[in-house]
C-alpha cells in the first residue's frame, strides 16, 4: 500500500492557537478522505514559532540549523501541504513569509497545497486571494480551489442559507486536497538532479 505524506505548516504564535487548530482540522479532513480511498497516510505538523530564531539566523547567515533544514525537507518532501497563517496587517505573518522565503522556488513545483488563515474579523478573508495564492503560485505549487479563512465568530458557527459554515468549508477543502494528492503521479528521485549551491554549502556546514 502506498503511503502518502501530508504536512501542515502552522504560523500561529500562541499555544494553543486558532491557527494550529485550523491546521489540525484541515489535516484531519484530508487524511480522512485519503483513508476512505484506502491510502496509508503519514501526517506531520511544522510549528514555525518553534523555528523563529533558526529562521532569523538563516536569513542573516545563509545557513540553516539542522532543525530548520529538517523542517524544510519535511515540507518539500510532502505529497500534500497545508499552510495556515494568522493575519497581520492585512497579510500573512512575517514568520510565515520568512519560512517560505527559505524554500527553493522550484522545490514545491506541482505539490498540492491547501491554504488557510485565521483572524479576528471576517473582513480580512481576502488575504487568501491577494497574498497567499500569489505566494504559492510563485513557488509553482498546485493550490486547491477552496481556501479556508476562520474568523473568531466562525468557530462553532454552522453558517446560514448564504454561507457555508467553517466545518463544511474544512471538509470541502480537505476533500479537494486529498483528491489532488491521490491524482498526483508518484515522484521518483532523479539521480542527475542538480543540487543548488546553497544547499551543498548548508549540507557541508551541518557536517
Amino acid at each position: 500500500m502506498q503511503t502518502l505524506k501530508l504536512v501542515a505548516v502552522s504560523a500561529g504564535l500562541s499555544a494553543p492557537s486558532s491557527t494550529r487548530l485550523l491546521a489540525d482540522r484541515l489535516l484531519q479532513a484530508a487524511r480522512y478522505r485519503l483513508a476512505e480511498q484506502e491510502y496509508a497516510v503519514d501526517v506531520q505538523v511544522v510549528e514555525l514559532r518553534d523555528l523563529a530564531v533558526d529562521i532569523a539566523k538563516n536569513l542573516v547567515t545563509g545557513f540553516p540549523s539542522e532543525k530548520l533544514r529538517e523542517a524544510i525537507d519535511t515540507v518539500t518532501g510532502a505529497d500534500g501541504v497545508i499552510a495556515v497563517t494568522p493575519v497581520f496587517t492585512a497579510s500573512y505573518s512575517g514568520l510565515f513569509k520568512s519560512f517560505f522565503d527559505l524554500i527553493d522556488p522550484a522545490a514545491l513545483t506541482g505539490t498540492p497545497v491547501l491554504i488557510g488563515a485565521t483572524g479576528g474579523t471576517a473582513r480580512h478573508s481576502l488575504v487568501l486571494d491577494h497574498a497567499l495564492r500569489p505566494l504559492f503560485a510563485y513557488l509553482r505549487a498546485l493550490t486547491v480551489p477552496t481556501a479556508v479563512y476562520a474568523a473568531s465568530e466562525d468557530w462553532g458557527s454552522g453558517g446560514d442559507e448564504y454561507t457555508d459554515g467553517l466545518p463544511s468549508r474544512i471538509t470541502r477543502a480537505g476533500r479537494e486536497l486529498a483528491e489532488a494528492v491521490a491524482a498526483r503521479p508518484s515522484r521518483t528521485i532523479d539521480e542527475d538532479e542538480v543540487v543548488p549551491f546553497e544547499r551543498r554549502l548548508a549540507d557541508l556546514r551541518l557536517d
